[in-house]
C-alpha cells in the first residue's frame, strides 16, 4: 500500500483557518459570501460583447474592408478568431462560476440546461454567423475561405468543450448540500472533483494540498458533489454523490 502523503493545508476564504494541532476552527458559523455572482454575469456578458466585435473584425478582415498592413490577411483572420476564442471562453468560465454560487432550480430542464450553458448559446453567436457569411461569399479566394472556415470550426470546437457545463449545480443541490453539513468544514483537492467530509479519506492519501472550507466553497469552486466513501462513512443520504 502506498505511504500517505504529508499533507499541506489551504484555506479557502480567510473565514477558516487552522490551528498549531492541525484542527479546524472557523471564525463565524454561518456560511459566508463566495462570491458576487452579479458581476461575474456581467462581466461574462461583457465578454461575450468583446468577443462578437472580434468576429465583426474577422469578418470586415475577410471581406477586405480592414486591412493590418503589418499582418497577411489570413494571419489577420486567425489572430482576431483566437481573440474571439478567448473572449468566449473567459466569459463562459465566469458564467459557468456565478451559477455554482448561485445556481437556478432544476425542477425546468430545458431553463436549467440553457442557463447554465449560456456560454454554449454565446460561442455560437460569436462563430456560426462567420462561418455561414464565409461560405456563402462567392467573390473570395477559395485558399482564403478554406483556411477562415476551418480556423472558426477549430475554434468553434475548442470553445464547446471549455464553454460546456460538464458539472451544473442546481439551487436544490446546493440547498441540500449546505441543509446537511452547515458550516461543516470539507476538503478538496486540487484537481479532484468532488469534496471530502474527512481529511484522512482513503481517496486523499496521495494528496499532498488539501483546501477546506465551507461546502458553499466547495460548490463554488466546482466540486459540486460529496465524496461516496465520506458519505458512506458519514451515513449521509440527501447530498449529491460521485458515482
Amino acid at each position: 500500500m502506498a505511504e500517505k502523503k504529508e499533507k499541506k493545508y489551504v484555506a479557502a476564504s480567510s473565514e477558516s483557518k487552522r490551528n498549531a494541532e492541525g484542527t479546524v476552527t472557523r471564525k463565524v458559523k454561518e456560511a459566508q459570501p463566495v462570491g458576487n455572482a452579479s458581476g461575474l454575469r456581467i462581466g461574462a456578458v461583457v465578454l461575450w460583447l468583446v468577443a462578437l466585435a472580434f468576429e465583426v473584425c474577422a469578418l470586415f478582415v475577410f471581406l477586405g474592408k480592414i486591412d493590418l498592413r503589418f499582418m497577411p490577411q489570413i494571419a489577420q483572420l486567425i489572430a482576431f478568431l483566437v481573440l474571439d476564442l478567448i473572449a468566449v471562453v473567459v466569459g463562459a468560465q465566469l458564467w459557468k462560476k456565478a451559477n455554482h454560487i448561485d445556481p437556478v432550480s432544476e425542477q425546468n430542464q430545458l431553463k436549467f440546461w440553457l442557463w447554465n450553458n449560456m456560454g454554449l448559446i454565446a460561442l455560437a453567436i460569436c462563430f456560426f454567423p462567420f462561418i455561414i457569411l464565409v461560405l456563402t461569399n462567392k467573390d473570395a479566394d477559395k485558399k482564403t475561405k478554406t483556411i477562415a472556415t476551418v480556423a472558426a470550426v477549430i475554434c468553434l470546437l475548442i470553445g464547446g468543450v471549455a464553454s460546456y457545463d460538464w458539472n451544473p449545480v442546481s439551487s436544490e443541490m446546493k440547498e441540500a448540500a449546505v441543509d446537511t453539513l452547515g458550516s461543516e468544514t470539507v476538503y478538496w483537492t486540487t484537481f479532484g472533483k468532488v469534496y471530502h467530509t474527512h481529511d484522512d479519506c482513503s481517496h486523499l492519501n496521495q494528496s499532498e494540498t488539501l483546501t477546506y472550507g465551507t461546502v458553499e466553497e466547495a460548490i463554488a469552486a466546482n466540486r459540486v458533489r460529496l465524496c461516496k466513501t465520506c458519505a458512506s462513512r458519514d451515513g449521509i443520504t440527501g447530498v449529491a454523490t460521485d458515482n
